[in-house]
């Protein structure tokens, strides 16, 4: 854990006294990959962070609220989508003893708890795990948006009313071809 980065927290201040607490508010850069193919977070971009760390008896509970803003495509139409996301967090950090007797007495989960690391804690899985969810899983441009013509690939927004693609039934494709070998050259040079 690399204690200069912004999402790591110094706890130094909460001790290990139950019942301490501190608020907790940064603007950090967003992590890479925060969210899915067709929408995320930009990397970079700034996350606003209103948190609240709170001293307990096994770690330090971590709880409170991201804000960033969103950059995908619409699923449908593909254009350009921009929003917002709100996901709330919540996590135990243990302490490393804490987390140690858990493993001696049999937990097979505990060896993946957050721990408390030389009064540090990193808040990027946390935050992964609070922000993906909170994405929307096929983002529209708005809810009926029609999408795109599957003949042309056109946005159907962009398109005539009446706009259509002549499209031979695939049955008599075969009489199709018949008829153009039966064009002699003076009929297919227009003559």
């Amino acid at each position: 854990m690399d204690a200069r980065s912004p999402l790591v927290v110094n706890t130094h201040e909460l001790g290990r006294r139950p019942g301490a607490s501190r608020a907790l508010e940064r603007t950090v850069p967003a992590p890479a990959d925060l969210g899915t193919e067709v929408i995320a977070v930009p990397e970079g971009s700034d996350i606003e962070l209103d948190l609240r760390l709170d001293s307990v008896l096994d770690g330090v509970f971590v709880s409170g609220t991201a804000r960033a803003r969103t950059h995908g495509e619409c699923v449908r139409c593909l254009q350009e989508l921009h929003g917002e996301v709100e996901a709330e967090m919540s996590e135990l950090y243990y302490y490393p003893d804490t987390r140690a007797t858990l493993i001696e007495e049999g937990d097979e989960e505990a060896e993946e708890l957050p721990v408390v690391e030389d009064e540090h804690l990193d808040l990027e899985p946390v935050l992964r795990d609070a922000v993906v969810p909170a994405l929307p899983f096929q983002p529209l441009c708005r809810p009926d948006c029609p999408g795109l013509c599957a003949g042309c690939g056109q946005r159907w927004d962009e398109l005539e009313p009446d706009h259509h693609h002549e499209q031979l039934d695939p049955r008599w494709a075969a009489l199709t071809a018949l008829l153009e070998d039966d064009q002699t050259p003076d009929e297919e040079e227009g003559r």
